[in-house]
């Protein structure tokens, strides 16, 4: 994985880090992203589940920090993902606040 682009670590385990998106597209919109290069979903596999432990327990973690009444954990695939690793879209209308009325997020 490249660190090329500047980022504030929200968490780091040993199989993936948490950060915050450089182009949210939502008040909190953080990345999961695993260390290990994994094009896709389609390509994870179960033989080592130390980064779905990590990703489940980040996820709560930080819904928990952030106290995200509503929130969306998002992975996208095909021709949907823009950038070929994978990684999941931790995203929420605002930390602190509950979602509005009619933001899709129900």
């Amino acid at each position: 994985m490249s660190f090329a682009i500047p980022i504030q670590r929200l968490r780091e385990t040993k199989t993936l880090m948490a950060f915050h998106h450089p182009k949210p597209a939502y008040p909190f919109h953080v990345l999961l992203v695993p260390k290990k290069a994994v094009p896709s979903l389609k390509e994870l596999t179960l033989s080592d589940p130390a980064f779905l432990i990590d990703l489940y327990s980040t996820v709560q973690s930080l819904v928990d920090e952030f106290h995200l009444s509503a929130y969306r954990l998002i992975v996208n695939g095909g021709e949907y993902q823009d950038f070929p690793q994978l990684h999941f879209h931790l995203i929420s209308p605002s930390p602190l606040a509950p979602p509005p009325e009619g933001d899709g997020l129900g």
